[in-house]
């Protein structure tokens, strides 16, 4: 059973009221992941929002048969597939659980609804989406900068 003490764990929810919290709850399932096992693939229909209780999500991302880019880790209180908030869309990663791990997933199906029925509940959880958003890509841009600044090649072009 999903409670209102576990749901408020989560960051993106964080600033909901009781009222909010007890329709988030009837549609939230509580999914159980192994080491190794992968949640969804990149390019499947984006049908889950996922929010992690416990546990390490890795995302990663296929570059070939024999290549695959760690994109980064989600961490106990943080979310994924947000695709699935979006309407209608596919995957863009895979997130692999690093261990066992206790993930809220909610479907698409009944959070978009919950969003379009309360406006105030959509418009709260979507700032703190693009708050997360803007943080992963604030990460990302520094990551690449420190790549290619750190590239060998650059030493000529920086002189």
């Amino acid at each position: 059973m999903v409670s209102k003490k576990d749901l408020r764990s989560i960051v993106i929810l964080g600033y909901l009221t009781d009222e909010m919290f007890d329709k988030l709850i009837p549609v939230t399932e509580l999914l159980t992941f192994e080491k190794g096992e992968v949640i969804f693939r990149e390019g499947n229909l984006a049908d889950r929002f996922y929010m992690l209780k416990r546990g390490k999500i890795l995302l990663e991302k296929r570059i070939s048969d024999h290549v695959t880019v760690s994109l980064g880790a989600i961490k106990p209180g943080y979310s994924f597939g947000w695709s699935a908030l979006l309407g209608e869309g596919s995957y863009t990663s895979d997130p692999v659980s690093a261990e066992t791990s206790e993930i809220f997933s909610i479907k698409k199906e009944h959070i978009v609804p919950l969003f379009e029925n309360d406006h105030h509940m959509g418009y709260m959880l979507f700032q703190r989406f693009l708050r997360e958003v803007k943080s992963r890509l604030d990460r990302r841009t520094e990551q690449f900068l420190r790549a290619v600044k750190n590239h060998p090649d650059m030493d000529v072009l920086l002189e």
